[in-house]
C-alpha cells in the first residue's frame, strides 16, 4: 500500500491527530499570552507596530516601571496609586519621597508578587531594586534576547520537525508547494528571531516582528488543515484507496 496520510491505520491517524490537537491548542495558547504580554506594552489591549516597539526598542522617553503601569500592570492597583507611583519615577525616584508615599504602595498592592521569593520576577521589596526600573526604557536587555532566542530556536524547531514531517506525508499537494511549505516554517523562524535582535536596535525593524510570526503561524495552519483533511476527510470522498505514494514522489 503506497505510503500517505490516507492510507495510514487508525491508530497512527489517532496518534498524529492527537499530536496536531494539542500543538495547535498550546499555539493558540501562545497567542493569547503574546496578547497579555507584548499586547499590552503600550497601555491598549491588542498587538500593534507601537507593543512590538516597547517590547524590545524600548519606550526611551519614559522607565519600565512606567510601562508596565500603564500597561500590563494596569489592573493590579488603583489609577490614584498607579499615578503616585508614575509621577515620583518623573520628579527623580527619590528615597525619601519612596519611604512616605510609594513604599506602603508597594506594600500593598505589588509585593504580594514582587518579593525575594517570586521566581522570575523582580523583588521590590526593597527600594534598590525598584529604582533600577525607574531609568530609561531601553526595552528587552540582550541577556533575556539571548535566553529567549534558544529556547525558541530549539523548542519551535522541534515541533515543526514533526508537523512537517506528517504533512510531508500528504499527497494531494503538489510538490513545489509541499516543500515550500514545509522549509518556511524554518525561515520565518530565523526572520522573527531576528528581528527581535534588529529591532532592539532599532525600531523601524519592528515590522519584520510580524511579518515572521504571521508567517510561522501561516506555514502551521496550512500544514494542519491538510494534514487532518487527507486523514479524516478525504479518504470518504475516494471510492478507492489513494495509489499516490507521498514519500517517493517527495
Amino acid at each position: 500500500m503506497p505510503s500517505n496520510l490516507s492510507n495510514m491505520g487508525l491508530s497512527v491517524k489517532l496518534l498524529f491527530s492527537g499530536y496536531l490537537m494539542v500543538i495547535a491548542i498550546g499555539y493558540g495558547m501562545a497567542l493569547v499570552q503574546i496578547l497579555f504580554t507584548h499586547g499590552l506594552a503600550d497601555g491598549k489591549f491588542g498587538l500593534s507596530i507601537e507593543d512590538i516597539v516597547y517590547s524590545y526598542y524600548g519606550n526611551r522617553s519614559g522607565s519600565p516601571l512606567e510601562s508596565k503601569l500603564n500597561g500590563s500592570m494596569k489592573a493590579n492597583a488603583p489609577d490614584e496609586d498607579r499615578f503616585k507611583i508614575i509621577q515620583w519615577v518623573r520628579d527623580g525616584a527619590g528615597k525619601k519621597q519612596y519611604e512616605v508615599e510609594i513604599k506602603p504602595i508597594t506594600e500593598k498592592h505589588c509585593i504580594s508578587c514582587h518579593n525575594a521569593e517570586a521566581g522570575g520576577l523582580p523583588d521590590f521589596s526593597k527600594f534598590e531594586n525598584l529604582h533600577q526600573y525607574t531609568k530609561s526604557d531601553e526595552g528587552a536587555t540582550f541577556a533575556s534576547l539571548t535566553r529567549v532566542s534558544h529556547i525558541h530556536l530549539f523548542g519551535i524547531a522541534f515541533i515543526f520537525m514533526f508537523v512537517g514531517g506528517i504533512f510531508a506525508l500528504s499527497s494531494g499537494v503538489p510538490l513545489k508547494l509541499k516543500c515550500a511549505a514545509i522549509i518556511m516554517p524554518y525561515i520565518f523562524l530565523l526572520l522573527d528571531i531576528t528581528s527581535w535582535w534588529l529591532t532592539k536596535l532599532n525600531s523601524h525593524f519592528a515590522l519584520l516582528v510580524i511579518l515572521g510570526g504571521g508567517g510561522l503561524a501561516m506555514a502551521f495552519v496550512f500544514m494542519w488543515v491538510v494534514s487532518m483533511y487527507e486523514m479524516w476527510v478525504l479518504p470518504g470522498k475516494l471510492s478507492f484507496p489513494d495509489r499516490r505514494d507521498a514519500l517517493r514522489r517527495g
